[in-house]
């Protein structure tokens, strides 16, 4: 039996790593406030806000130098919010999505831009807004994120690596987890093994040895409980102790992909590739900016088939299952879950509807045997448990799957 970890935004939270969209605006408009030194131009225009002097006795470079060194640390966002009311000196106009990504920050101090983006796609106004334009926008946008997470990316080593996290990526399966209606396949999994030999099992333990350390797993500690085992099937007796509560290593996956959305390398420092283990980046890396893969995945909307049905590419180019077609990512996950039986965690995704094509392939998929969301706890012990399963719901079509493969909150985690 093998696992699939979703791995979302919040995993890099996790390591207090600065790569949430709020932070990212707030570098944005410090490095606006920085692109003004050297200004000669009157207008400051870089394609998703302009700026403009109103008054001819100032100049940018003049003002910029003034302003930035009354700051002791620069505030971006600060010396913007002057420039915005200061309308006798200055104005300022946003292009149409990205003012909309600003008013949800400043509003709710988060944003989803890949559903504001799809939003501007799909809007039917009285004068349609051309998709090239939109695109254009969401081009510029992806660019300074690239810019931004690919500061953040040179504080990922080694040395942030969270034990717990560590343990959960690699930990044994439970049958308490398994769906009841994929416990056939759990049974069968168990009884497969009693047909592992020696090799195979110093190879699987090999493999977590050498990211745990030392020798936490070996063949002796499976010799007796296999051997109980067999007797136990011979006499048709699988009670609960069998299944497998007892003999972590006996329950320990086959295989382990870690589904990286993310375009950080943070979950690379937990997995070294083999052939039990990998790590994929289903999105792009930082590494290959052409890899990047932003924009939106759910042909399941109402108004995605009249998307299509404009016969304009331009409509499609930031649809993730054709981006997904430019790289060998989508193709290793799908031979991955083909492989057997398998676990979905979730570490750190939303698992909004944004994804809502390629969560429906993982969740709804005969092989998916349970979904266990490791949920996000504030200090004040509030969670978003409620909300994790709310979200994933909405990426499968039969409720009672749902209810059965996704793993009772009494048997989840927070991810940190």
């Amino acid at each position: 039996m093998n696992r699939i970890i979703l791995i979302g935004n919040g995993f890099d939270l996790a390591h207090d790593l600065k790569t949430g969209y709020e932070d990212f605006i707030k570098w944005y408009w410090t490095k606006r406030v920085y692109g003004f030194r050297g200004l000669l131009s009157n207008i400051s225009d870089d394609g998703l806000c302009s700026f403009k002097i109103n008054n001819e006795s100032i100049y940018w470079s003049v003002w910029a130098y003034s302003c930035i060194s009354s700051y002791s640390k620069i505030d971006g966002k600060a010396i913007v919010e002057e420039i915005r009311k200061n309308t006798n000196s200055f104005s300022m106009e946003f292009t149409p999505m990205f003012h909309e990504i600003c008013l949800n920050i400043e509003a709710k101090g988060w944003v989803d831009i890949e559903e504001i983006y799809y939003k501007h796609l799909k809007r039917h106004d009285s004068i349609p807004r051309p998709a090239k334009d939109v695109n254009k926008e969401l081009d510029i946008v992806k660019s300074n994120l690239i810019e931004y997470l690919s500061e953040i990316q040179k504080e990922i080593t080694d040395s942030i690596v969270i034990p717990s996290i560590k343990w959960k990526i690699l930990s044994p399966i439970s049958p308490d987890d398994i769906a009841i209606g994929s416990m056939d396949q759990w049974k069968d999994m168990m009884k497969e093994r009693l047909d592992y030999n020696d090799d195979q099992w110093e190879h699987l333990f090999a493999a977590y040895n050498a990211i745990l350390g030392g020798s936490s797993y070996s063949t002796n500690s499976i010799k007796s409980f296999k051997h109980e085992f067999e007797v136990a099937i011979r006499y048709g007796d699988f009670r609960d102790e069998y299944i497998g509560k007892s003999c972590p290593a006996y329950r320990l996956p086959d295989k382990i992909m870690l589904l990286n959305f993310n375009y950080t390398n943070t979950a690379d420092i937990y997995l070294q590739t083999n052939d039990l283990f990998s790590v994929n980046h289903i999105h792009g890396s930082l590494s290959n900016p052409q890899s990047v893969i932003f924009g939106y995945g759910d042909e399941h909307d109402d108004e995605y088939q009249p998307l299509m049905k404009k016969n304009n590419n331009e409509y499609l180019r930031h649809i993730k299952s054709f981006r997904y077609l430019e790289s060998s990512n989508y193709r290793k996950m799908l031979g991955f879950i083909e492989l057997g039986p398998y676990q979905v965690c979730i570490m750190g995704l939303s698992c909004g509807i944004s994804d809502r094509t390629l969560l429906k392939t993982l969740f709804e998929h005969k092989n998916c045997v349970s979904i266990k969301p490791y949920y996000y706890r504030d200090k004040d012990g509030k969670d978003n448990y409620f909300d994790l399963i709310c979200n994933i719901a909405r990426n499968i079509s039969d409720p009672r799957l749902m209810r059965d493969r996704v793993v009772r909150k009494e048997r989840c985690q927070p991810l940190g």
